[in-house]
């Protein structure tokens, strides 16, 4: 992952990714992958995204981690927060109602600093990253993770040779190998052949896989 690339997308305001609403698939999959009335969540690569006062309106103790500053500043102006701002190491801690966001560095976070979490709720991070980082970053995230936890995952799936990332493709063959020793569960397959780039770029195969990752225990 290329972070000045996605430093500069933030401060040109070429963020297309972002949701200005729930994701549909969160909402859906909600009570497959949260069982219980609390748990503590954390969303990497969390950007501005308003699924992280949805979890946290539900009674789950949500972290965020996100490299861009101003992303952090806009999630908390837009959703009309006041955090507690504290240095820690390398990040920056911003809390507030039910959500904590770390400013910084996915790959320097680690349990010793912030301890480990029930679920994980990936909708960009893992297709933000290029192929060589992608196992440093389920290292990263897995080691974050208590035994049995879950993670609700989404992934696209398209000839990467008709069409660069990112979003990177990661089709379910490669999610399997990244999380090996896992139970993958594929809840939910969708044409994504007509949003956007993918309409753009003439592709008439692209998919978006809803999965749930089960840890063992």
């Amino acid at each position: 992952m290329d972070h000045d690339f996605w430093l500069r997308r933030w401060e040109h305001g070429q963020i297309g990714f972002h949701q200005p609403r729930v994701d549909a698939d969160l909402q859906a999959f909600l009570a497959a992958w949260l069982d219980e009335p609390h748990h503590r969540i954390l969303v990497p690569l969390s950007g501005k995204s308003v699924d992280l006062p949805f979890l946290a309106g539900r009674g789950h103790d949500v972290t965020g981690v996100e490299l861009s500053a101003k992303a952090v500043a806009e999630f908390h102006q837009e959703q009309g927060l006041r955090a507690f701002v504290e240095p820690d190491g390398p990040f920056t801690v911003h809390t507030s109602s039910g959500v904590t966001i770390y400013h910084g560095d996915f790959f320097a976070l680690d349990a010793d600093r912030v301890g480990h979490f029930d679920r994980a709720w990936d909708r960009g991070a893992l297709v933000a990253m290029d192929a060589d980082r992608r196992p440093s970053y389920v290292r990263t995230l897995r080691n974050l993770l208590r035994p049995a936890a879950r993670v609700l995952l989404s992934v696209f799936d398209y000839d990467q040779q008709r069409l660069e990332g990112p979003p990177w493709s990661v089709p379910p063959a490669e999610v399997e190998a990244l999380w090996a020793g896992c139970r993958i569960e594929l809840l939910q397959t969708i044409d994504a052949s007509s949003e956007g780039r993918f309409k753009e770029a003439g592709l008439t195969e692209a998919r978006i896989h809803t999965c749930l990752v089960h840890l063992p225990g």
